[in-house]
């Protein structure tokens, strides 16, 4: 009989945290997005737990709308990473960026130089949103249609990978007697001519540590799950049922083999919003309590959005307007629909008011699970036994308290279990995921000839 996996978590971060209205319980609220100290505890704190990684999740563009409600993500994540890297020694720091804005020979190097600050504990989180902020921050006057999105992401992402490998660690000779430190025959330098991106020459960062940065992707479509099945190492995703979870995870796994891949080389890690209290009632009381601080306003015009309705048409204490949602589908962007499923899958399967609707963290979009540690602990098994997920990025209700509560009641079940580490084993990001270290197979070609070159 196999061994039953380990569970991987990240963590989602954020300075106030998940909920909506985390940062009315928290003091100097105003400055929260910009503290480094708030964020140096966290990611203390997520590292004490043996946590795998902390996300970054990010956008391109100027203020987003949350960001006159609540603490935004204000800090471009590769600085904040380099800083946190820097407090830390193990956990891996997962960093977001967009592949239809900039030039890939930037991120490459930004990444790869991470890996070797951090002594490899790099990722990338691929995007390719293009929110109308984004849009008006880069003067772009017009989106991309979904064709050309993924045209550009898959060009940016072979840029970058290429780049990755072009200047690998044999290069580098030092040799003082011949005056040569790089070995200019050694490199692997490119020649990229796509549709949307040029790119020629090698990067000037060394392969690196785990010799490339971990890759994450985010997405729903099947074009994004294509895109992550071929690049990705790990899948943020957003399924709310298991159902949904277990088809999403096997059509990945699919899809990976597909490309070549051993499909245990690519995980699968949805979010979850775990609130906790010692017994399912204390839960139930600290979610009710900070759902009844939050902008109910706010949060109808949201809904609305998601559902291409006027806010008026959603009146808090009554049902769903089903009809008038279906006759407003057409309308509904591109960006929405697959949220706005989500939304209405799960207020028809438990009866929901439009309040009730509002307080499932519409803004965040993923899983809530309220209760004991040993409940939430055997949800989370549950998914990843029944092939739904190979673990969970977690949105913490507030910071650091709900991570305290993560790291030092949930995780210890878990660990009980046999099922999450009680120490870090490894020390790059790839050790603690259970991936392999990359090897480019030009390389892994280059040393078995000198291999044999070496017992002729």
């Amino acid at each position: 009989m196999s061994e039953a996996p380990q569970v991987r978590l990240g963590v989602n971060v954020l300075a106030s945290g998940r909920h909506d209205a985390a940062w009315k319980t928290l003091p100097d609220a105003a400055t929260l997005s910009t503290d480094i100290d708030a964020f140096i505890r966290i990611a203390q704190v997520a590292e004490r737990g043996k946590i795998d990684a902390l996300f970054l999740a990010d956008g391109p563009g100027g203020l987003v709308s949350e960001a006159f409600h609540r603490p935004w993500r204000a800090l471009d994540p590769l600085t904040l990473h380099a800083a946190l890297s820097h407090a830390t020694r193990h956990i891996g720091l997962v960093v977001t960026t967009s592949t239809l804005f900039g030039h890939p020979y930037t991120v490459a190097r930004q990444l790869a130089s991470l890996d070797h600050v951090s002594k490899g504990r790099a990722a990338w989180n691929i995007i390719t949103s293009q929110a109308p902020v984004a849009l008006a921050a880069y003067g772009i006057e017009h989106g991309f249609d979904q064709q050309a999105r993924y045209q550009r992401a898959t060009e940016f992402a072979e840029i970058v990978v290429q780049l990755w490998d072009s200047l690998p660690h044999r290069a580098v000779v030092a040799d003082a007697a011949r005056h040569v430190y790089v070995d200019r025959d050694s490199l692997r330098p490119i020649q990229y001519h796509g549709a949307h991106f040029r790119s020629a020459g090698a990067l000037s960062t060394p392969v690196t540590p785990q010799g490339r940065p971990v890759i994450f992707q985010a997405g729903q479509s099947d074009d994004s799950k294509a895109f992550g099945a071929r690049f990705a190492d790990a899948l943020f995703t957003g399924q709310r049922s298991i159902e949904k979870g277990r088809k999403f995870y096997a059509d990945v796994k699919t899809l990976a083999r597909g490309y070549g891949r051993n499909p245990d080389h690519l995980l699968v890690m949805p979010g979850l919003f775990p609130i906790l209290g010692d017994t399912e009632a204390e839960a139930q009381r600290r979610k009710r309590e900070l759902d009844e601080r939050l902008d109910h306003d706010f949060l109808r015009e949201e809904l609305a959005r998601h559902l291409a309705l006027d806010p008026s048409d959603l009146p808090l204490d009554t049902k769903l307007p089903y009809d008038k949602i279906a006759q407003a589908e057409s309308r509904v962007p591109i960006a929405s629909r697959w949220h706005r499923q989500e939304i209405l899958n799960e207020a028809r399967a438990n009866d929901w008011t439009v309040r009730q609707a509002l307080v499932s963290n519409i803004t965040g979009g993923h899983r809530v699970v309220v209760g004991a540690p040993e409940q939430v602990a055997a949800d989370i098994l549950h998914w990843v036994d029944t092939r739904a997920a190979d673990g969970f990025n977690l949105n913490i209700d507030v910071q650091t308290s709900g991570l305290e509560d993560v790291v030092d009641h949930l995780i210890p079940v878990l660990q009980k279990a046999g099922r999450f580490r009680t120490e870090y084993t490894g020390t790059t990001l790839r050790d603690h995921l259970g991936l392999p270290q990359y090897v480019d197979p030009r390389e892994s070609r280059y040393s078995r000839r000198q291999e044999e070159a070496n017992h002729v």
